[in-house]
């Protein structure tokens, strides 16, 4: 009887002390945000935009980017998935956590289980954009370009499973058209050949591209989005629905996510520091002026989140199964 005494006494001051640790999440002690995807990206742009604006909801704690690239974003998650679930290691990751699950082979981790779902961050729309010295100036231009030049097109992307990469899998699958993809192990380097003239056409997010066509280094065909947007430098680009494209529309979004397994209630502060970064005037300012739009609605919730991202893999699957193509 002493002994079962003895070990429920021990069982509830462990209790007590990782109660009190949660209640002082997160201290001092920083926070860690893993980008699966190199430096410098538009992932990358919007995890150290979202740090600096969840770091007053917690407190002033001070919260760190941490790149980990590779094998179509999942050696970054593979990482928070196998974390200790103590609130310090988290994920913001793409529309890759929709895509990961058909396009990686063994996949070491399980989206739909592995991780806790904090809610969604932006949406960011995709621009379809080529060579600055492309003969083609308008979207019908360019779609007689590519019927002209059938076999001989270069279209680049950041890598296999990058944002780019099924946005142009997506494109081609619209015109029924195949061009030789060209992968590059990031963004800036994709972006460099294009304005260089070494490839023909990409299509990357307005987090990446939008500066690049304000300066002309690029010249921009349309959007991805049902409707144009309203920023100062995209407000002129064509929807690629309106350019005659029907049905095509995409959006690259983002989510923060949190090793399976972590308490409760620190999910709740996380999730409450995410709203309030989200309503966060300068995070707003910001996002907006790489044409990113900001989530408020229900998707801020951590189970419409999960619903949403379930959603997406069912749409994108089979036309990743369809294309054939994996990032081992």
């Amino acid at each position: 009887m002493n002994k079962l005494l003895v070990i429920a006494a021990a069982a509830a001051s462990v209790f007590t002390g990782f109660q009190a640790g949660a209640q002082g999440y997160p201290g001092t002690k920083p926070i860690s945000i893993v980008v699966p995807f190199a430096a410098g990206g538009p992932t990358d742009r919007v995890a150290r935009d979202l740090a600096e604006a969840m770091r007053k909801p917690l407190g002033g704690v001070s919260i760190v980017i941490e790149n980990a690239a590779g094998a179509g974003g999942s050696i970054g998650a593979n990482k928070v998935a196998k974390a200790n679930p103590d609130g310090y290691t988290l994920l913001l990751h793409h529309i890759g956590m929709a895509t990961m699950p058909t396009l990686v082979r063994n996949i070491p981790f399980k989206v739909d289980s592995d991780f806790e779902y904090l809610g969604m961050v932006n949406d960011v729309p995709m621009t379809l954009i080529a060579k600055p010295m492309m003969a083609a100036n308008t979207y019908k231009e360019l779609a007689a370009w590519i019927n002209q030049n059938k076999g001989k097109i270069n279209l680049g992307n950041a890598g296999v499973g990058s944002a780019s990469h099924l946005c142009g899998l997506l494109f081609q699958n619209a015109l029924q058209v195949d061009m030789t993809t060209v992968p590059y192990k990031g963004t800036a380097p994709a972006m460099t050949d294009l304005i260089g003239g070494q490839i023909d056409l990409m299509c990357d997010q307005t987090t990446n591209t939008t500066s690049q066509i304000e300066a002309k280094k690029v010249k921009a065909f349309a959007v991805t989005t049902a409707q144009r947007l309203g920023t100062p430098v995209l407000k002129d680009i064509p929807t690629l629905q309106e350019s005659g494209l029907k049905g095509f529309e995409i959006t690259i979004w983002h989510g923060l996510y949190a090793p399976k397994g972590t308490p409760a209630d620190i999910q709740a502060k996380l999730s409450a520091a995410l709203k309030v970064a989200l309503k966060d005037p300068d995070f707003i300012k910001k996002q907006e002026g790489l044409g990113a739009i900001v989530v408020h609605d229900k998707r801020m919730e951590p189970a419409e989140h999960k619903k949403f991202v379930a959603a997406e893999i069912a749409k994108l699957s089979p036309i990743i199964k369809a294309a054939g193509v994996y990032a081992d």
